[in-house]
């Protein structure tokens, strides 16, 4: 054992006389050469006798002080690099021998415990003074990434207690460190800082608090490796030190949740696994902690998404463990909903517990981030929100205002995403709660203010509940929506369209229920319809929905369905005819059902008939009648297939006539008086088209009504203009002879200057109907000064520039000339010259003689 020794003693004694010579020269400061190649004989003494080993006390003295201080204060980059290697070989050649030493007689101690006193203050000192100001510090980037990562290897080598008195000096050099613009050294940093927080637990503590700040301002940065390690160091930093940290970190790690790197999502996923299964104090931390887990149950990546709900597993079932006294019962017994969402898959029963346990918490500031400015968080919300629902089943009862509250105001905004979200969260709502809350809670919302949000979750409730479930509320439901306050509150079209999505969803989930509320439904269905604009896509729906209503009660359609309430919808529109004005929605109703029932409105003309008898009176708001009128007149252009499908209109004609349109005739001052006038031509024009009119009720209305078709004559409408010539002509040739003829052809005449062609041509075909009705020799006698006046003016048209005219003219005449010849041929004769053709004259003369008159007997 003495040989052994003093052999050994020998071998260090070379070692050291080897190292003197270069060790001396490094110190010397001589130039930059000589200190690299006394670097290279410091590295050829370490390396040539690898087997030898140096007590601490004389490595440090030799080796580590010598090399330290050019590692540090060397003015050449190359010998600060090398000695930096050497460093690191003595370290590990050092820690070799201790060991090898501690084996075989104890010539040395563990070398990085030893040098930790020499080492850890200057490297941190070295480190950190480059936060000083410029010049100060390592400038090199790699060297001081060098440093970093021998002090890191230095504190992993040691143990934990070893450890206590230099954490506050490694501290500081790893707080520099994060602030380092080089990223490396930054991750490099994190890793220390993680190693050391697990390697010394009950030491980290009480340095924990010091990285929370230079952690959060490095956790943006723009290098997403950079970001992982900040977070995983959070992680650590947190979870081995002091939690109470945790409040300045969750809502840097809440942004985290947004980032674009799956790899920091992913980071972000683990760490708060890991706090929720180890955390101390995780049980206060809960409801900040599961909100930002169950976020990466929506995320983009499948592998995040799968990382998550494996933590969750793991934690639903520690917390059971930890707590089965409480949930013994749960466990025993255990018992499903009656409804659960197809395709979803109910969580395990410490998952839920922890949720229900924890949503008071959770939902206010949830319901915040759902109404935050920005857009992805309000997205993040939605979805987290529909997590949350799953989770508590029917234990959001207790909740539902605020979250309702919140539903409206996100349902509100642009982005489809969230209202597609808020959307599926309410059919949970439909699905857990029972109708009897949640229709109460939304409906007297919508009742004290109408929104289209408030539809909209409305509609979502009822896809989302139960058939059974919904029905012993159904006539509830049906009746607040056909409520004047509610299905008429506004005419914008987004709300009527999610009124008419509430409708869409009764019919879709309640299918053969509804015949119950089948009249209720209808009423709102017209109401819609009733309203303007009437956009293309919304009318579309509203016939879809109106089919389907029909067809769930195995209607033929929808003219079965108006059949089918037909009495209580005319009850309905009429309760206040008497009183409407140009904005009640009656009017409104009224024109659809007439209009969009088809043949059922010949059923219901003894409701129908009166109400146009009262609204048309002459001291009603002539819009109102205008609005009447056009609907009349719309019916009249098909009576057999809507007023007359029964045959039952003739009935009526006397009343039509004498009562409504009549009236309406007289003139009155305004445009609106003068559209009336317009669209009551209109309908008398119709019935007469349509053959509803006979001879005989012709003959009867005649006298009451020429005077007044006469009058339009001068209307400025052309429409008028024309119809009312139109009009004259036919009751002319159905009973001419009951009319004063003198005193009707001066105002056709005149029409033949109109500037609208049309009405020309119509007068002149008057015309020729009034000749037709001088059919005796009385007559003829009577007249015989107008007729000769008629041909008088007809040739001055007989010469217009418009050929139609020109031929329409000649016909008139051709009629009327067979009357008194003679005097026809004498006004040729006076005439013909001033014309711009003798054509139509020489026409003319040819039809009279053909007829058997010849000019020399005149």
């Amino acid at each position: 054992m003495a040989g052994a020794s003093g052999d050994q003693q020998r071998r260090v004694a070379e070692l050291g006389q080897a190292l003197s010579r270069p060790v001396a020269a490094l110190k010397a400061e001589e130039s930059r050469g000589a200190r690299l190649e006394a670097l290279s004989g410091i590295g050829a003494a370490l390396s040539g006798r690898g087997e030898q080993a140096l007590p601490p006390e004389e490595l440090e003295r030799l080796v580590l002080r010598p090399l330290l201080r050019c590692a540090l204060s060397d003015p050449a980059e190359r010998c600060r690099e090398e000695a930096l290697a050497l460093l690191r070989r003595a370290l590990s050649l050092g820690e070799g021998a201790g060991a090898a030493g501690a084996g075989g007689g104890g010539l040395g101690l563990g070398l990085p415990a030893a040098a930790l006193p020499v080492l850890v203050p200057a490297l941190a000192q070295r480190l950190c003074l480059r936060e000083a100001g410029p010049g100060q510090g390592e400038a090199c980037e790699e060297l001081r990434l060098g440093l970093l990562q021998l002090l890191a290897a230095l504190l992993g080598a040691c143990q934990g207690q070893a450890l206590a008195p230099y954490l506050p000096d490694a501290a500081a050099a790893f707080r520099a460190a994060l602030r380092d613009p080089f990223p490396p050294a930054q991750r490099q940093a994190c890793a220390a800082i993680a190693a050391c927080a697990r390697a010394a637990p009950e030491h980290f503590h009480l340095q924990s608090e010091s990285f929370v700040v230079p952690l959060m301002q490095a956790i943006s940065h723009q290098h997403y490796r950079v970001r992982v390690a900040v977070i995983q160091a959070t992680g650590a930093v947190i979870q081995f030190g002091n939690a109470k940290s945790l409040d300045d970190v969750l809502s840097h790690l809440a942004q985290r949740c947004f980032d674009d790197i799956p790899q920091v999502r992913e980071a972000v996923i683990s760490v708060i696994g890991e706090w929720l299964l180890h955390l101390r104090d995780r049980y206060s931390y809960f409801h900040k902690l599961i909100p930002l887990l169950l976020s990466g149950l929506t995320d983009e990546m499948h592998e995040n998404k799968e990382l998550a709900l494996t933590y969750w597993k793991r934690i639903g079932l520690q917390w059971e463990k930890e707590n089965e006294e409480d949930i013994k019962d749960k466990l025993d017994f255990y018992s499903a909903p009656p409804y659960y969402p197809q395709g979803l898959t109910r969580p395990e029963l410490g998952c839920r517990e922890l949720v229900i346990r924890n949503l008071f918490k959770i939902l206010p500031g949830l319901c915040h981030d759902m109404t935050d400015w920005v857009e992805g968080t309000r997205i993040k919300s939605s979805q987290l929100l529909i997590i949350l629902l799953q989770h508590v089943e029917d234990h959001m009862t207790q909740h539902m205002e605020p979250l309702l509250r919140t539903l409206y105001r996100a349902c509100s905004e642009d982005n489809s995403i969230v209202v597609r979200n808020c959307l599926k969260a309410a059919e949970l709502v439909g699905i857990f709660v029972s109708p009897a809350v949640s229709l109460k809670l939304i409906l007297s919302d919508l009742e004290k203010t109408p929104m289209p949000s408030c539809l909209m979750i409305l509609a979502a409730v009822i896809r989302g509940s139960p058939r059974k479930v919904l029905q012993p509320h159904l006539v509830y439901l049906a009746d607040m929506l056909s409520r004047p306050e509610i299905s008429q509150r506004t005419e914008e079209v987004f709300y009527v369209t999610q009124l008419l999505s509430c409708v869409e969803a009764v019919v879709e989930v309640c299918q053969e229920d509804c015949q119950e509320v089948s009249l209720p439904l209808t009423k709102v269905l017209i109401t819609i319809m009733a309203i303007p604009p009437n956009v293309g896509h919304l009318h579309v729906k509203l016939e879809e929905t109106m089919n389907t209503l029909a067809e769930v009660q195995h209607l033929a359609g929808i003219v079965s369905l108006y059949r089918q309430h037909m009495a209580q919808l005319m009850e309905w529109v009429s309760l206040t005819h008497s009183r409407w004005t140009c904005y009640s929605p009656e009017l409104l109703q009224l024109d659809v059902i007439a209009t969009h029932s088809g043949p059922v409105i010949g059923e219901a003309l003894p409701s129908f008939i009166p109400i146009l008898q009262t609204c048309l009176q002459t001291s009603i708001d002539p819009r109102v009648r205008l609005k009447l009128f056009m609907t009349l007149s719309q019916l009249l252009q098909k009576p057999d297939e809507t007023v007359n499908s029964q045959g039952q209109f003739c009935n009526y004609l006397e009343t039509v006539i004498k009562d409504i349109l009549a009236p309406n005739l007289q003139w009155q001052a305004g445009r609106t008086a003068a559209a009336i006038r317009t669209t009551a031509v209109s309908c008398l024009w119709a019935l007469i088209y349509s053959k509803l009119l006979s001879a005989e009720e012709m003959a009867s209305a005649g006298n009451d009504l020429m005077p007044k078709i006469i009058a339009t004559l001068d209307e400025d409408s052309k429409t008028t203009r024309l119809l009312s010539c139109q009009i004259i002509g036919t009751f002319l040739d159905s009973c001419g002879d009951r009319f004063e003829l003198a005193k009707l052809y001066p105002e056709l005449l005149s029409r033949l200057e109109d500037r609208s062609l049309d009405v020309r041509l119509a007068a002149a075909k008057a015309l020729t109907s009034w000749f037709r009705c001088i059919n005796d020799d009385e007559k003829k006698a009577l007249l015989k000064e107008n007729i000769r006046f008629a041909y008088e003016a007809l040739l001055i048209h007989l010469d217009d520039p418009d050929h139609n005219i020109q031929s329409a003219v000649l016909e008139t005449l051709k009629e009327g000339g067979l009357l008194y010849p003679d005097a026809l041929a004498k006004e040729i004769e006076a005439v013909v010259h001033k014309h711009r053709t003798a054509t139509f004259c020489d026409q003319l003369l040819f039809h009279l003689e053909s007829t058997g008159w010849k000019y020399s007997e005149s």
